[in-house]
């Protein structure tokens, strides 16, 4: 259960029980309240702070929550408001479909932690891993261009188009796209609305990686469209399971991350590659390749494979990729690459739902990417990412080992660790925040019911490896109490 459900169940409670107490009576205290129904002091304060916005209660600092005293005439009761179900469903052939639209794992990544809570559910770069200076001179330098202020093309600064069409084309480039084919996007997450939008009516199949990312999953649900897992191992996504899937759903869609895939970090394997390619051809499907995190290579990492775009002349392959996450959360530029009649609509989506990235971003970007700083960047990026990953890895195994990792990643932010069978994923997350670290919930990773309980853990968020050990002693903390009696969940003597 994430932070954010918590917080409206709580509040749901204490509005029921607040009936019980006489108008400027005393609620239990804060500290009764986290013991009693077993959440954390945060979800306590936020779920009293909701009653407080709506009435309910009253907070005094430094003596608890109050019952409100009845003020004015009565509320009227509340409208019936039944027939939005239907106006916010999409309507198909089939009747209406309904058009959820969950961001909450999404927002598990988003959320900023409580002060002195170690962030292993981070999504992005640490402050002191992002290239602050050289962000802040390229966009001083950005400013000072002419017309930087002025409405830019609808399709991006073709400098920046081009440059992210030989990122993906590769030192040949002979196969890959061009600046043409080339969108400017306001970060990856962007691209993958436009793209799904674009590719799938509602009510449509998507076929997804199993687990894969939930911020796609959110997108394909409020579209209307139906995700449809297709399972992966160690190699990626599994090529036939994939053709069964089509064959199944007729669907016209797959989204992959072909490379560190969220969140199991594996890498396709060189002899399926063409064959996902061929697979989806012959099927009349698009591939939608989320390339995320080819900037987030380790330094152990090796020669990457080229991107699927790079050698698809059928215009298979819809391309999104973005600077955001090598950066800063704020620099939200991102492209899409696709060839063909595909390119229009895309287009003509990303027009309407967004006209254009501000030029100052698309400039600022430029700067950086052209600047002699980018490759002293990415290079330490890379030589940060590799102990963050290894240390975190030795901590699990030292501290907790009932926590199964999947093999560790060369590129990335994160490890995917499986917990004991019978562990309930809702008090063990909850357990980890009162013991001080913020850990992901696998469950949103699935778009149907999961093998198992997992977690993501992220390391690049954290400051280093000391930080990285006291995370890991609050997490076998939060194991002992959470843990299935016998799964290895009690505390360990440090080695």
């Amino acid at each position: 259960m994430t932070e954010r459900s918590s917080v409206a169940d709580l509040a749901k409670t204490l509005r029921e029980e607040v009936d019980r107490y006489a108008p400027g009576e005393r609620l239990p205290s804060s500290r009764a309240l986290v013991d009693r129904y077993r959440v954390s002091p945060v979800t306590v304060s936020r779920a009293l702070a909701q009653l407080a916005a709506e009435g309910v209660v009253v907070t005094r600092p430094g003596a608890g929550a109050y019952r409100a005293e009845p003020s004015g005439p009565a509320k009227p009761a509340p409208g019936d408001t039944s027939w939005q179900e239907v106006a916010l469903s999409a309507q198909t052939a089939a009747g209406p479909v309904p058009r959820s639209v969950d961001a909450s794992g999404v927002l598990v990544t988003l959320a900023e932690p409580p002060p002195g809570v170690i962030e292993f559910n981070g999504g992005y770069l640490h402050p002191s891993l992002q290239p602050e200076r050289a962000l802040a001179a390229a966009l001083a330098r950005a400013g000072r261009r002419p017309g930087a202020w002025n409405r830019p093309p609808t399709d991006g600064l073709f400098e920046l188009r081009a440059w992210f069409a030989r990122q993906i084309a590769g030192p040949g480039g002979e196969g890959g796209p061009t600046g043409a084919d080339v969108l400017i996007t306001a970060g990856g997450q962007s691209a993958l609305t436009t793209a799904l939008r674009a590719l799938a009516p509602p009510g449509a199949p998507v076929l997804v990686e199993s687990p894969t990312y939930p911020g796609m999953l959110a997108v394909a649900r409020a579209a209307g469209q139906r995700p449809v897992p297709v399972p992966v191992d160690a190699d990626g996504l599994r090529p036939e399971l994939l053709a069964a899937a089509l064959r199944a759903t007729g669907a016209r869609v797959l989204v992959c991350q072909p490379l560190f895939q969220n969140p199991t970090g594996a890498v396709l394997a060189r002899e399926r590659r063409r064959e996902v390619v061929r697979i989806a051809r012959e099927a009349g499907a698009f591939v939608v390749e989320d390339d995320f995190a080819r900037s987030l290579a380790h330094e152990d990492a090796g020669a990457l494979p080229p991107p699927l775009a790079a050698d698809d002349p059928d215009g298979v392959v819809v391309h999104l990729r973005s600077l955001t996450k090598i950066t800063s959360p704020s620099l939200r530029v991102g492209a899409l690459a696709a060839r063909g009649p595909v390119l229009e609509r895309l287009r003509a989506i990303h027009v309407v739902d967004q006209f254009f990235v501000p030029r100052p971003l698309q400039e600022a970007a430029l700067e950086l990417v052209g600047s002699p700083a980018w490759p002293r960047h990415l290079r330490a990026v890379a030589a940060a990412l590799r102990p963050r990953r290894d240390h975190l890895a030795a901590e699990l195994r030292r501290q907790v080992p009932a926590l199964v990792q999947a093999a560790a990643p060369r590129g990335g932010f994160h490890l995917w660790v499986r917990a004991p069978e019978g562990t309930d994923e809702a008090a063990l997350t909850g357990a980890a925040l009162r013991a001080g670290v913020a850990v992901t919930p696998g469950r949103p990773y699935f778009c149907a019911e999961p093998p198992a309980v997992h977690l993501r853990l992220d390391f690049a968020a954290t400051a280093g490896t000391a930080e990285i050990t006291e995370g890991v002693r609050r997490l076998r903390t939060a194991c002992a109490q959470a843990l299935p009696h016998g799964a290895g969940g009690e505390e360990q003597a440090p080695a």
